[in-house]
């Protein structure tokens, strides 16, 4: 085993999802305690371009695994082919996004090769030559200090949390991957996508929030409208997702989605364990409930004790003042 660190990309459409140039900043602080190099990898089936981003990142090396079997997310079959990876290369520590592919792919490689996984990380350091993990515990209300025996070990980070790597002067060399011939056992049959949203949830910088204070889906409507005008991703409690309103992709919390933006604005939200789970590593918290004693207010940065529904209009309209004076 050597002391690199191997980056597992994630694309979407063709492109890298802004969370794999986050993962090569912390790799490249990794492989400063380490003493070993950076490399990437990227599956799929036409991940050229990927791949070709990936390389102008500042990392040693990028591997390509490309194949027309690869085209859709498989577990199984993207499983073979990074295991089969990581036991020719062997690297000291594999980084994995802890999004809903990383997830899927880190523990299903981890099982495979019989290896640690510590997953949904928010902080890390090197220390006596191996790493010191973070990862919040208990819906959020404690930090876990996690401390791998040997290495290797595999690693999931949360998105969002560390800045993405800049484009490097120089382009490192990509390797061509075999891509296993075996059929895997489940097949996609059919596909469908989704109505695209303007501003990816997982990766948004700001996030703006309804909850049960909403009382219907007409009252998302000025929440998406103040979105908009942010550039924000529109986010929801599970109450609000549970009640119909608005659809179960922008459930932020325990059984959501884990979002850090900078900004995140909840507004009719009361702030369940649950929720705080999901939106806690937010850089600043604005709360607006008609309940002083919401939870939400023990997180909020800023908070207002009012009706969402008198409050929005007025922010809303200050905050588009503010931007066109820039």
């Amino acid at each position: 085993m050597g002391n690199n660190i191997l980056i597992v990309a994630e694309g979407r459409d063709g492109n890298l999802r802004k969370v794999s140039y986050e993962l090569v900043t912390i790799a490249t602080e990794m492989a400063k305690g380490l003493g070993g190099a950076v490399q990437a990898v990227v599956i799929g089936g036409a991940v050229a371009k990927c791949a070709g981003s990936l390389a102008k990142t500042g990392v040693a090396k990028v591997y390509q695994a490309e194949s027309a079997a690869l085209e859709h997310f498989v577990p199984e079959a993207y499983t073979a082919v990074l295991a089969d990876l990581i036991r020719k290369t062997e690297p000291a520590v594999i980084l994995f996004p802890a999004t809903g592919y990383g997830k899927e792919l880190g523990a299903r490689v981890a099982a495979r090769l019989d290896m640690g996984l510590i997953t949904d990380c928010t902080s890390y350091s090197v220390e006596g030559g191996t790493l010191v993990m973070k990862r919040p515990v208990y819906a959020g209300k404690a930090v876990a200090i996690v401390k791998p025996k040997s290495l290797p070990v595999m690693v999931s980070m949360r998105p969002n949390i560390f800045p993405p790597a800049p484009e490097a002067s120089a382009s490192a060399p990509i390797e061509q991957v075999d891509v296993p011939a075996a059929t895997p056992r489940a097949r996609v049959v059919e596909k469908v996508k989704k109505e695209a949203v303007a501003v990816d949830l997982a990766e948004a910088k700001i996030v703006v929030s309804g909850g049960r204070g909403t009382k219907s889906a007409e009252g998302f409507e000025p929440i998406k409208q103040l979105a908009n005008t942010l550039g924000a991703a529109v986010g929801a409690s599970r109450a609000a997702v549970d009640a119909g309103w608005i659809d179960y992709s922008t459930q932020v919390g325990q059984t959501g989605k884990t979002v850090a933006p900078k900004l995140y604005i909840a507004l009719g939200i009361s702030g369940a364990i649950q929720h705080l789970a999901g939106m806690s590593s937010s850089k600043v918290i604005v709360a607006v409930n008609k309940d002083p004693d919401a939870p939400i207010f023990k997180v909020a940065d800023y908070g207002i004790v009012a009706d969402m529904f008198e409050v929005l209009p007025v922010l809303h309209e200050e905050i588009k003042k503010v931007l066109s004076q820039k």
